[in-house]
Formats: C-alpha cells, structure tokens, sequence
C-alpha cells in the first residue's frame, strides 16, 4: 500500500467538495489499517471562473476538468473526483475514468415557492436553469413559461430563488442529497417526463492508465453497475458527439443482466424531439448505447443541431 499521501484533486465547490470527502472516506473504510495518508487538493476550472453567460457558448463540459486533468498529468494529483455528467467523451491521452461510485437518483428536483409541480407553475412564471437539456425539457412541457439561464453553484441559484429572481428552478436531486439538502426540494420529476442527463447522480474518478498504486486502492470502492451503465450512456453521447452546447439525455439501468437503455435528442426550444428505448444483454451495454446514439443522429438528420 502507499506510504506518500494520496492527492485528490476537484473543484471548490461545496458539491465537488462533498463528492472528493465521500471519496476518501470510501477509500479509507475499504482499506482500513493500511489506508494512506490523504490529501484534497482545490483546483480552479476555467467553467468555475465563467458565471456572466452559458457554459455552452464558452466552450462546453471540458471547462469543468482541462486544469484539473492537467495536474493528474503533472502529477501534482494521484486522482481527480469528478461529477459523471461533466465528463467529455474523450479524455487526454493516460487518462481514464478508472472507478465510479454507486450512482445516487438520478432524477431532477423542482424547486419553487410559487407551485408544488412544474406543470402547476402560473402561465408566463419564469424558471432558472444552466442546462440546455432542462431547458429544452421545460419548453417541451411547458412553452408558456419563460426559461432563462442561470449560472452559478447550488448556493447562488437558491439565493437567486429566493431573491425572487425566477419563480422556480431545477437541480440534480443527487447533488443535493449529497449536500444534505434535499428538504429544500419542492418535488421530484419522474424519469418518464424527464429523462436525465447523461451521468446525472454518479460520481466517477479520473486517473493515470499506467499507475497501477492508485488503481489497486480505487478497486474495493469500484460499483461495476454503475460503470456498466454509464459505459452505455456515455458511448451513446459520444455517437452524438455530444457536450454542454447540444439537448440530449439518456439513461441506463440494470436489472437481472439485462441493460434497458432510453436515449433523447431535443431542439433547444422544445419544439422537436426524438427518442428510443432498447433493451439487451449487460455485456453489450456499450453496444447498445453506440446503436441508440446511431440511429437518433440519423433520425435527426445533419441539420438537427445546427441552430446551436
């Protein structure tokens, strides 16, 4: 076992922060006695400096984790904890999403003073979201109600919430129960109205193909479902060629080995929307999320994301 201390490195956030300390404290439960020494290292992104307009016009999920993959390449990281969904589908050259955690709900949760439900909301009331994928759901639900972007950590949209800003907003109910805050919630969205996006509720850790010392301490805390999964999601967001700047959602789930897949691409006004569902043997996962990402590029034709 490691006698150096480990360095995890993550962003600042409350949230990253809580993410990196269930971290070390699965590492140091499985290993015990003979855990090392471990040490979290604050790294400032590029999207953590960006807060005046949408992360997709400034470049899209790889401002949550350039600086960051930089110090596990540097070296000055062993492992870098990361929200699965902020994840790019390719990541640079010896490096890897080597352990995920057990995904938490993935669903999204509704916040709001003004009405129990989203589909509640008063006619014109305003929501407050920094996803185009919510964004696009709400529009498809709801095209009377006025959507705008809304940047920031939990912290500052819920102060924007409360400052009356908008009338209601959306979070990641996992997030917010790792933050112990999930009394704050006004209501779940159910998954068949509101599929999510591609990683919602896992955590994954990033680090260096070749150093097996880190490997061999991530392997006890290691969910494979959970990796089975996102191996699905993720190829069908990379058939997509998808990021922060294009409305896609979709979610795998495992049961008796059997993988059930349902994928979503959306305009950005809610306007048009395709989907699938497929179903197939575990050990296929990948598969079946490249062939669902296929077809709806096809079904959606070369001009489908162009407005974006």
């Amino acid at each position: 076992m490691q006698t150096k201390p480990v360095r995890i490195g993550t962003r600042g956030s409350a949230l990253a922060l809580a993410q990196a300390h269930e971290t070390r404290d699965r590492i140091q439960a499985a290993h015990g006695d003979a855990a090392p020494e471990i040490e979290i290292v604050v790294i400032k992104t590029t999207g953590d400096a960006i807060l005046d307009r949408p992360l997709s016009e400034a470049g899209g999920k790889g401002l949550f984790t350039k600086e960051i993959e930089e110090a596990l390449l540097d070296k000055r990281i062993d492992l870098a904890v990361h929200s699965a969904k902020d994840m790019p589908t390719v990541l640079p050259d010896g490096l890897a999403l080597t352990a995920f955690l057990p995904r938490e709900d993935v669903r999204d949760a509704f916040i709001s003073p003004k009405a129990k439900t989203l589909m509640e909301l008063p006619e014109g009331a305003v929501v407050g979201s920094s996803s185009l994928r919510r964004q696009s759901l709400i529009k498809r639900l709801r095209p009377d109600i006025d959507v705008v972007t809304f940047r920031g950590n939990v912290q500052s949209r819920l102060k924007k919430l409360e400052d009356g800003v908008v009338d209601a907003t959306l979070l990641a109910n996992a997030g917010l129960r790792r933050l112990g805050m999930a009394h704050i919630i006004t209501s779940l969205i159910e998954l068949e109205d509101f599929l999510p996006a591609v990683g919602q509720g896992a955590i994954t850790i990033e680090s260096r193909i070749e150093d097996q010392e880190t490997l061999a301490l991530l392997a006890p805390i290691h969910d494979a479902d959970t990796a089975v999964a996102l191996g699905a999601e993720r190829a069908f967001l990379f058939e997509l060629d998808g990021s922060c700047r294009t409305p896609i959602a979709g979610h795998a789930t495992l049961k008796d080995g059997t993988l059930s897949f349902k994928g979503m691409i959306l305009k950005t006004d809610g306007s048009e929307v395709h989907d699938i569902a497929r179903e197939g043997p575990v050990v296929d996962a990948v598969a079946i999320g490249a062939e669902c990402g296929r077809i709806l590029k096809e079904r959606g034709g070369p001009d489908f994301f162009a407005h974006l």
